[in-house]
């Protein structure tokens, strides 16, 4: 009664996933391609870091679309420096968000608190007009797949932190992020008084 869409090409040309990407999963669907085979081809490991602009619906409503968007442009010139030069191994921009994927959770970490002192800086510079950002880091396994080479849980987790959770200046891991930098002196993580309604997470701060 109503058309289903089955041509990979087709689904790719949107830009979801890319052609290969849509075959498997069709492939997955139809038990011509197993879960683990599909896992073993895509999956990888890697710590997620969203960060995301704080206020900008408000700088929206408040001084008018372009300088928003300029806003934007500004926070990215303040901010990607950092994440290229601090090991992220891939960075995507979208909106007023970035997401950066390291391979180990200590530099995402690291990144985010310089990213913090930077645009707390940058802010001061430009009378509170400036960009602040909110920061979630998830790290464990993931698929490589999509714009961001990163779906799954995690990615979810960390988006979720960065962009709906964490207030401007914070930055909020999954528990994956502190089993993994256990005995890492140079950062602290504290649950928030209210648990999460939908996964626990943790308030990341500098040690000392």
């Amino acid at each position: 009664p109503f058309e289903v869409l089955e041509d990979p090409k087709e689904l790719a040309s949107y830009l979801g996933w890319s052609e290969p990407v849509y075959r498997d999963m069709l492939a997955v669907r139809s038990g011509k391609l197993s879960e683990s085979d599909f896992y073993a081809r895509y999956q990888w490991q890697k710590a997620v870091m969203v960060l995301d602009m704080a206020g900008f619906t408000r700088s929206t409503i408040e001084r008018g679309e372009l300088p928003a968007l300029l806003r934007i442009v500004e926070m990215q010139q303040v901010c990607l420096p950092v994440i290229r030069d601090g090991g992220a191994d891939l960075i995507r921009t979208f909106a007023d968000d970035v997401v950066a994927l390291f391979d180990d959770p200590y530099d995402a970490m690291r990144v985010a608190f310089e990213l913090h002192a930077r645009t707390a800086h940058f802010v001061e510079d430009q009378e509170g007009f400036g960009a602040r950002c909110s920061i979630g880091i998830g790290y464990g396994k993931v698929l490589r797949i999509g714009p961001n080479l990163a779906q799954g849980d995690e990615m979810n987790r960390a988006s979720k932190l960065g962009e709906d959770i964490a207030r401007a200046e914070e930055t909020l891991v999954t528990p994956n992020v502190v089993r993994a930098l256990e005995g890492c002196k140079e950062f602290s993580f504290c649950a928030p008084e209210v648990p999460g309604e939908l996964f626990p997470y943790f308030h990341a701060a500098e040690a000392g």
